[in-house]
């Protein structure tokens, strides 16, 4: 069987996931529950100076549910841990010592002040942590505070901060960054020249998740009153492993260990983080929903598809889809695709005709001869993706790539081989500029 076994920074742990920074790692107790069900390391809620912090004690979360009540998002204005300091690193520490095999990082968030995180990381390295992780991403809360994502949106605090902890720990340092930014590659460049050993992201979304109009009170509410939470869950997917594939392709980043979060719920949620560059996974919202006993699934799920794919370890699959990542401007352009339905699997609901008709191209006719047919064509069809992807059936429309030679009914040209970019053209309104 395929190996699972993990060594990000040095640290071992038996596989790549791990619990992120959240309400499942807030104590000793929930910790212990998730190692005997099989994850491969945790990280600490986070961790902050004593007297602790005082959290709502009404609705913490919220969700975005589909139609059959699954849960897509969820939304919490839950701080950081508020327990004593003190408990929390005794706990550390014997949860350490009792399971020496798992991956043990302490989340901590703490003034941006060079004094505070002095006092803090010694005491965090005397618990026999594995390494810390620094929260520069909550973006409620702790941010109006000037922590979380108001040190995370500001690249020289994030270097600065940074260097502090490598100067006064020998911990590696994981920075976890904030998704709150217009480009995520800035502060983790930044860390980056603070001496960091990795980033991990996404922290969670700043988020409204909703009105309640019967009492005209935004969700979720505290007496009456809401405030902006951070958003997670699997809705927050796309976006995370867009900022994890920029960072892992960035020539100013490229090579710095990186843990993956957002929106993990299967093994293959996790094998996508894993091929775009990501040595752990963290998880939160599925262990939320399902339980601990989900990273059994997630750990099968990799193993089997790792077998049948011929990877022996997660070291082999790690990164393997950067490559396939590049800008707009690098896509080819001589290359055409057509949709194609499949009249064996097709249950003629028409979907995929009014969707097209209505909002696309007008490329799928519709017929009647005994039953409804709906047909592809290819002079129309521009290769939108856009009937695949609404279409009920599970690879009835798929996309035919025409080949070198072939004709394009649409424009008539010949399907040729592939060109360098669209820098090339003369249509090009930034051609100037890259010149």
């Amino acid at each position: 069987m395929a190996d699972l076994s993990s060594h990000f920074l040095g640290i071992k742990s038996p596989n790549p996931f791990w619990l992120a920074s959240a309400p499942p790692t807030d104590k000793a107790y929930n910790v212990v529950r998730a190692f005997e069900a099989g994850w491969g390391g945790v990280v600490w809620k986070t961790l902050g100076e004593d007297p602790p912090v005082v959290n709502v004690s009404g609705p913490r979360y919220s969700t975005l549910l589909s139609q059959d009540r699954r849960v897509i998002g969820l939304n919490n204005i839950e701080l950081i841990t508020d327990r004593p300091l003190q408990l929390n690193l005794d706990e550390i520490a014997q949860v350490k010592r009792d399971w020496p095999d798992r991956a043990m990082v302490a989340s901590l968030m703490v003034p941006c002040e060079e004094a505070a995180w002095k006092r803090i990381l010694p005491r965090v390295e005397d618990t026999g942590a594995d390494a810390v992780e620094l929260n520069f991403g909550c973006p409620h809360g702790m941010s109006e505070r000037g922590m979380g994502a108001a040190v995370g949106q500001v690249p020289e605090y994030v270097q600065r901060v940074t260097e502090w902890c490598k100067h006064y720990s020998r911990l590696p340092v994981i920075v976890k960054l904030t998704p709150n930014i217009t480009d995520v590659r800035q502060p983790a460049r930044a860390a980056r020249r603070g001496g960091a050993d990795a980033v991990s992201l996404i922290n969670t979304i700043n988020s409204v998740m909703g009105v309640d109009l019967e009492r005209m009170t935004m969700t979720p509410s505290t007496d009456g009153q809401g405030s902006h939470g951070g958003y997670c869950g699997p809705a927050v997917k796309p976006i995370a492993l867009n900022m994890v594939a920029e960072i892992a392709r960035d020539a100013e980043t490229a090579g710095l260990p990186i843990s993956g979060i957002g929106g993990i719920t299967t093994w293959r949620d996790a094998a996508e983080f894993i091929s775009l560059g990501c040595g752990t996974v963290q998880v939160c919202t599925a262990a939320m929903v399902y339980g601990f006993r989900i990273v059994q699934d997630l750990a099968s799920g990799l193993s089997n598809f790792m077998d049948s794919h011929g990877y022996a370890n997660v070291a082999e699959l790690q990164g393997r889809a950067v490559p396939s990542v590049t800008d707009w401007q690098q896509l080819n352009l001589n290359h055409v695709d057509k949709a194609v339905i499949d009249q064996d699997l097709c249950i003629r609901c028409g979907r995929c005709h009014v969707a097209c008709e209505d909002t696309a191209h007008q490329a799928i006719s519709a017929s009647r001869d005994g039953r409804r047919h709906f047909e592809v064509r290819e002079e129309d069809c521009v290769g939108c993706n856009l009937c695949v992807s609404i279409c009920p059936v599970p690879g009835c429309i798929t996309m035919r790539s025409l080949a070198p030679g072939e004709v394009d009914r649409r424009t008539g040209a010949v399907v040729t081989g592939r060109y360098a970019n669209w820098t090339t053209h003369a249509h090009n309104p930034m051609r100037f500029a890259q010149a």
